[in-house]
């Protein structure tokens, strides 16, 4: 139980360092700050990253926490805070307790919903990423993001 809560607490520490400095240049980059915190969450969190024209990180924010299968999602929220930062870039993130890392019916039609909702304001959805355990599927990677 103590090794346990020692891996728990590391995470959040590692969770914690502040992230405003770096830059976004593939799917890898976002793998790599959100893996520690989302890969032994037992429920699911949506993140959004906001970028500015370099990709550099703006902020990042949790916008929604659900249950084992599922959390809402708010694109009202997530553009409004984008627009608010000036951003010009955003990243959707979100991870799947079960560990499949394959995207569901409803993910796809958050990404299609928050991808057009933010071209009318000029605000490119660059990727929207699942974390499951150690990996990560990048809709982008795989054709599912329209290019820009």
């Amino acid at each position: 139980a103590r090794l346990i809560a020692l891996f728990e607490l590391s995470a959040r520490i590692q969770s914690e360092k502040p992230i405003h400095k770096g830059t976004i240049v593939s799917s890898r980059s976002v793998a790599d700050i959100f893996i520690p915190m989302l890969k032994n969450l037992p429920h699911e969190e949506c993140w959004v990253l906001y970028l500015n024209n370099s990709g550099k990180i703006l902020e990042r924010q949790r916008i929604s926490q659900g249950g084992v299968q599922a959390t809402v999602v708010d694109c009202r929220l997530i553009l409004r805070r984008a627009l608010e930062l000036l951003a010009v870039q955003i990243v959707l993130v979100h991870n799947h307790p079960s560990g499949t890392i394959e995207p569901s019916r409803q993910d796809i039609d958050l990404t299609e919903r928050v991808a057009q909702a933010a071209k009318l304001l000029d605000i490119s959805l660059l990727d929207h990423v699942i974390i499951a355990r150690d990996a990560h599927y990048s809709f982008r990677g795989h054709n599912l993001v329209l290019p820009l």
